[in-house]
């Protein structure tokens, strides 16, 4: 017996067989071609064949993991349309005159070694994503059939593979896979983010350990230790059982909190809400209890769309998600693209640090037509449930101001057209710079209510990339300057009597919940599956000790 150590990627635990995986697709060999065009013609042919085949795929993980996590596929698309990964496939058919497959893969290992190679351990990540998207294009030139995944497995046992693409991942059978160990792959991998939502137990990152597994093993995984046990004894085994009931009980006794409000020991009542980023996932924010939506990206339904969304597109959404949540309080922030959310045909400029670049409100400002579509659509679902409307990277009162009197043109146009709309939506901001939380007390005459963004807040703070793992222990939410400046915001918008919400990573974060609960915060939002394991902290809180 012995205990391997890697990432603990996706929670649970699981014990069986392993069945060592290898992906399908041979190496493209290197052949020399005649006719350029011809060669370049049966690229496009191909790329065309696999970006419809991402459609399908996108359309059939809608199904299993809901929107937010099917966008996954979207950003495969646009990868796969990016003219510096297509422009380096043609660039080695024409210069080289080598054959399509064998350019596909000396660009996809190229690009491949980059993001192996970046500080992110995110960027890192989208190694397997260009790998995925590489392999597919090669499949469609070779006319080779199916998604070289793991549909087609006929026990339930463990895989093991050096590392998982999206599309294998997504493929699998959720019946027959007990669990998934790899000796490659991050936990902010798309891979490992698909096995959460799917709630399959996994190891990643098993590093040199991974050899330490064979073909047929018996070994336990432990997704939330991060932990793999081969050939485990039977007290071993018996132990595991135990922790796993243990688990199973606990989430059990988690998910009847589901119809009860978050109200402390002594009687302090917090809205615990849901980040969503599409109209199917307001099911599971239903299911475990959500107050209300506390977050609706709306950023997604430009991503998931190869032009801009119409007006009755955005209507749609909205409205269905107002409907859904049946007059329980839904704040649906306005374009929040730029910086890691790209959208190709808004033809934004490649900037150096685009984190600190042209994005969300800048953009709206910027291009107005964009905005005033999506605030008449906003407006219009209105009429059809409680909608709250937040303005995102809000830096200055200008802003807010500027924000807020698109909003009331077109207000005045839809009177003007009788179209109906709900005259009295509040309208908000997120607090996610230190400009804004230090102007706070100014904006909360200005906002109806504040979100407080944790997640850029603490990068912007600590000067710390949320994105590079080399210096993760910088990035801390927990940090006494972000925490200062969280009290400070919610202080202010206690004395101008408006309300003060968290929608960050670190709402969900239940070391901080009582400090939340102590400074006045009314609301959390977090994610759907984290809402319930804030409600027991919240119940179990009491603000006399």
């Amino acid at each position: 017996m012995e205990k391997l150590k890697g990432i603990a990627a996706s929670g649970g635990i699981a014990a069986g067989k392993v069945m060592l995986y290898r992906a399908s697709g041979k190496t493209a060999e290197k052949r020399t071609i005649e006719d350029v065009s011809a060669e370049t013609a049966r690229l496009d042919a191909a790329r065309a064949k696999a970006l419809s085949d991402l459609n399908s795929i996108y359309l059939k993980s809608l199904k299993l993991v809901g929107e937010e996590d099917s966008m996954i596929f979207q950003i495969h698309k646009m990868m796969m349309e990016d003219e510096d990964y297509y422009g380096s496939i043609k660039s080695k058919i024409t210069k080289g005159k080598v054959c399509a497959e064998y350019a596909v893969q000396a660009t996809g290992d190229e690009f491949a070694e980059k993001f192996a190679n970046m500080d992110s351990e995110y960027m890192r990540g989208r190694k397997t994503d260009v790998i995925d998207i590489s392999k597919r294009l090669i499949r469609c030139l070779t006319g080779e059939t199916g998604e070289g995944g793991l549909s087609g497995i006929k026990e339930p046992c463990i895989v093991a593979a050096e590392e998982l693409t999206p599309s294998e991942t997504i493929g699998v059978d959720k019946s027959k896979i007990l669990s998934i160990i790899t000796k490659n792959g991050s936990k902010s991998s798309h891979s490992a983010i698909l096995s959460r939502t799917m709630g399959i137990p996994s190891v990643v990152g098993l590093s040199d350990a991974f050899a330490s597994v064979a073909d047929g093993m018996e070994v336990i995984v432990d997704g939330s230790e991060g932990a793999v046990i081969t050939e485990p004894s039977e007290e071993t085994l018996e132990l595991y059982r135990k922790k796993e009931q243990g688990y199973t009980e606990y989430r059990r006794d988690l998910e009847k909190l589901a119809g009860e409000e978050a109200v402390t020991k002594d009687g302090r009542r917090m809205r615990v809400n849901a980040n969503i980023g599409s109209p199917s996932d307001v099911g599971d924010a239903l299911r475990n209890g959500a107050d209300g939506i506390g977050l609706f990206r709306s950023e997604f339904l430009y991503m998931k769309h190869e032009a801009l969304p119409t007006e009755d597109e955005q209507f749609a959404a909205y409205r269905e998600v107002l409907e859904k949540m049946d007059g329980r309080p839904v704040i649906i922030r306005t374009l929040d693209i730029g910086a890691d959310k790209k959208v190709p045909y808004l033809n934004l400029p490649k900037e150096e640090n685009p984190a600190l670049g042209y994005r969300a409100i800048r953009i709206c400002l910027d291009r107005r037509e964009l905005f005033r579509t999506q605030l008449r659509a906003l407006m219009r679902a209105s009429a059809y449930g409680t909608l709250l409307i937040m303005f995102p990277m809000i830096i200055s009162v200008s802003e807010i101001r500027e924000a807020k009197k698109e909003l009331e043109n077109v207000k005045a146009a839809l009177k003007k057209e009788n179209i109906p709309f709900d005259p009295g939506v509040k309208a908000g901001i997120m607090i996610e710079t230190p400009a804004a939380a230090v102007q706070s007390g100014e904006f909360a005459h200005e906002a109806d209510f504040f979100s407080i963004g944790t997640n850029d807040l603490t990068q912007y703070t600590l000067a710390a990339d949320r994105m590079n793992d080399k210096i993760s222990a910088i990035y801390d939410q927990r940090h006494p300057a972000v925490l200062k400046l969280i009290e400070y915001t919610v202080g202010n918008a206690k004395k101008a009597g408006i309300t003060a919400g968290i929608c960050g990573e670190s709402a969900a974060d239940t070391g901080l919940t009582e400090f939340y609960l102590k400074i006045g915060v009314d609301e959390l939002s977090v994610a759907a599956s984290s809402i319930l394991e804030v409600k027991k902290k919240a119940l179990s809180t009491d603000l006399r000790q």
